[in-house]
């Protein structure tokens, strides 16, 4: 009530009407429907600003030819509902299982049709505050030293109303089509109009501009009823198999390959699209020529008056006219609505269709404006899954948290174990977790060591660039040295160029796991945390700072790493030599020999059978271990010390062998009572 009294007056004296929230999301997206149940179940104080009058408005349009291309897997042969969203590209995360993308449709790619259908019912079913028909055309600063960050966000409607939030969320994706002017550009059809009736294109020559999945998208639905279909880009193919990134070519879309390299009239060329002109000719024929053969000419004259590039070189590759250019050249972000004062820049290079943003997914010009989705992608660019929904469903929960953490006091969720838990936390997180698992290599598990490791905090999901800040982001504190858990791909494994299907790929031993190539568990450990400097000047293409030890759980064939002898053994005395101590599980019989015959005993026997907990003995495990060579059977031994024949000779020498902690002899220890 305060607050709203607060921000009422604020309003009064301003002599300008705005409704005020705390929070303002701008687009009913997957991204911003995300964002909004985390907030309506922490109640917190939001808004959803949504132009259209439904959500997911872009998939109402896109893609035009209808099937999505994130998969829409309904079986893995696993209940586990962590380990099975690895496969489901499409749900947004929920409470509610209902909401489940598989409940939708059964189809391996759906249609798009249902992803506007499942996007109602996740704002309705979830009762989000949705605010429909409501086109933000404006957004400023106003600073007050009062404001959380510094300053209020003024957002102004397509009617002229006004709201005030204190933290922005832009989720409104990239949607501005990209266009590329050259002399007859205007000729070109773009992507977001052009016919998707193949019976248009029957018996027509067609040149797509473009060369992503929307390019051939559009030549796999017009491949058998062309003439022909040439597709010219200004780079080449990248194929998703070979870069390991979703949004390369998808063998879904490729069927243009086989009819160019099976030599079926249709091609690909590689050639800057600003170097390029186009002509029509009389006959409504597009004739393709290069820019330069116009500079000196009037670009209206007469097509016979004009030089062709094949008038010089008579097998130029493009000499045939065309019926039809397409442009299919993707999209890019709306910087149009945003105020000069926010500093909205769009990235360098490649990444210039989104918005700078930090690793944090806050904008680098304007403190508490966060970016999610799609347009947030220029953090993991080519890498990883965050412009996506099955990986931005992640980073959107980790800025929710960072938030949380900033302005409510609610630190980074954690759970506490003993350091005996430690390798079964490890090895149950890489088997399962789905963040982990899609957003390799930029959200990774943190693991906070406590005073002299007896236990340990895990953190899940934290964006790795923005480790150095990992206390005061997420308000836990690492003094005592942390592990962080990451998935990747081997570092010279993915590439357009890479031939990803050569013999002996693929490494099974243990002491090769440095050497994986397919996505795989590693583990980096530092005794403090890492500094801002490090992480800059980190290896190239490494997503951290070089460690103080660093441990590769081999690739597995299964995506299975439960292997005792392959994963399991490796990466338990990875942690043991990190850490030095002994990380094995004991029975109660050992720990009491332990107990006099060495100095210290391991956490296990500490924490478990001199605290009186463990594991309840019972005939048939104490038979097992016997079986196993684990424990001497003291049943079968007679007075005079004789056993069977067929005891396990050399179960007590493997039993009290540790290479950490050094055993003090017991004769020693009964000499010493007796003195």
């Amino acid at each position: 009530l305060a607050l709203a009294l607060h921000a009422g007056s604020l309003c009064a004296a301003s002599g300008t009407a705005f409704l005020y929230h705390d929070y303002c999301i701008i687009g009913a997206g997957p991204s911003g429907l995300q964002a909004a149940y985390f907030l309506h179940r922490a109640s917190r104080d939001y808004v959803v600003f949504e132009r259209s009058h439904a959500p997911g408005s872009f998939f109402a349009l896109y893609p035009r030819h209808r099937k999505l291309i994130s998969i829409n897997k309904q079986y893995t042969g696993k209940l586990n509902s962590e380990f099975n969203l690895r496969h489901d590209w499409n749900s947004l995360l929920s409470h509610d299982r209902r909401l489940l993308f598989r409940r939708y449709s059964r189809d391996f790619f759906p249609n798009a049709d249902v992803m506007v259908r499942y996007l109602e019912d996740f704002a309705s079913l979830l009762k989000l505050r949705v605010q429909y028909n409501t086109a933000i055309v404006h957004v400023t600063l106003e600073r007050d030293a009062r404001a959380w960050n510094g300053h209020y966000f003024l957002l102004t409607d397509q009617d002229r109303q006004n709201y005030k939030c204190s933290s922005l969320l832009v989720a409104t994706g990239t949607w501005v089509p990209n266009v590329v002017n050259f002399p007859g550009s205007e000729h070109v059809e773009g992507y977001e109009t052009v016919s998707i009736n193949p019976e248009d294109f029957a018996g027509q020559t067609v040149l797509i501009l473009g060369r992503g999945n929307s390019a051939f998208e559009t030549a796999e639905n017009i491949l058998g009823v062309t003439n022909f279909i040439h597709m010219v880009s200004r780079s080449r193919v990248r194929l998703s198999w070979a870069t390991h990134y979703v949004g390369d070519l998808r063998a879904i879309n490729n069927g243009l390959l086989d009819t160019y390299q099976l030599k079926s009239l249709d091609g690909l060329l590689e050639g800057d699209l600003e170097d390029l002109a186009i002509i029509k000719d009389k006959k409504g024929k597009l004739h393709i020529t290069l820019r330069f053969y116009l500079e000196s000419r009037n670009t209206s004259a007469d097509i016979d008056s004009i030089t062709l590039p094949q008038d010089e070189l008579d097998n130029f590759a493009t000499r045939a006219p065309y019926d039809r250019v397409i442009r299919c050249l993707g999209w890019k972000f709306d910087f149009s609505i945003y105020n000069r004062s926010l500093r909205m820049m769009p990235g360098k290079g490649n990444k210039n269709k989104y918005p700078q943003i930090k690793p944090s997914y806050e904008s680098r010009g304007t403190r508490g404006l966060f970016v999610l989705g799609t347009a947030s992608h220029s953090v993991d660019f080519r890498k990883s899954a965050g412009g996506f929904i099955h990986g931005f469903r992640y980073t959107t929960r980790a800025v929710h948290r960072l938030l949380e953490n900033r302005h409510h006091g609610v630190p980074w969720p954690s759970t506490v174990y003993p350091i005996t838990q430690l390798t079964n936390s490890i090895i149950k997180r890489v088997n399962e977790a789905s963040g982990l698992y899609q957003m390799f290599s930029v959200l990774a598990d943190i693991i906070l060591l406590r005073e002299d490791a007896t236990a340990f905090e895990y953190l899940e999901e934290y964006p790795v660039g923005v480790l150095p800040e990992l206390e005061m982001q997420t308000g836990r504190k690492a003094p005592n040295g942390l592990f962080v858990i990451i998935m990747e791909y081997g570092r010279n494994f993915s590439g357009a160029d890479k031939d990803v299907f050569y013999y002996n790929r693929a490494v099974g031993e243990a002491q090769h796991a440095w050497q994986s190539n397919f996505l795989h568990p590693v583990i980096y450990y530092y005794k403090r945390l890492p500094t801002e400097r490090e992480m800059r000047l980190r290896p190239p293409d490494w997503p951290l700072p070089r460690p103080d030890a660093v441990h590769h759980i081999v690739e597995d064939f299964l995506t299975d790493w439960t292997a005792p002898n392959a994963h399991i053994l490796p990466l338990r005395r990875f942690l043991e030599n990190c850490l030095s101590t002994d990380l094995r599980n004991f029975f109660a019989e050992s720990c009491f020999l332990f107990a006099f015959t060495r100095q210290k005993l391991p956490p296990f026997c500490r924490q478990g059978y001199v605290g009186m907990q463990g594991l309840l003995g019972s005939e048939e495990l104490r038979r097992h271990a016997v079986e196993a060579g684990l424990l001497e059977d003291h049943t079968l031994t007679d007075f005079s010390g004789n056993r069977p024949p067929d005891s396990r000779e050399g179960s007590e020498d493997q039993l009290l062998r540790d290479h950490v902690i050094p055993v003090r002899p017991l004769q020693h220890l009964v000499n010493a009572k007796d003195e």
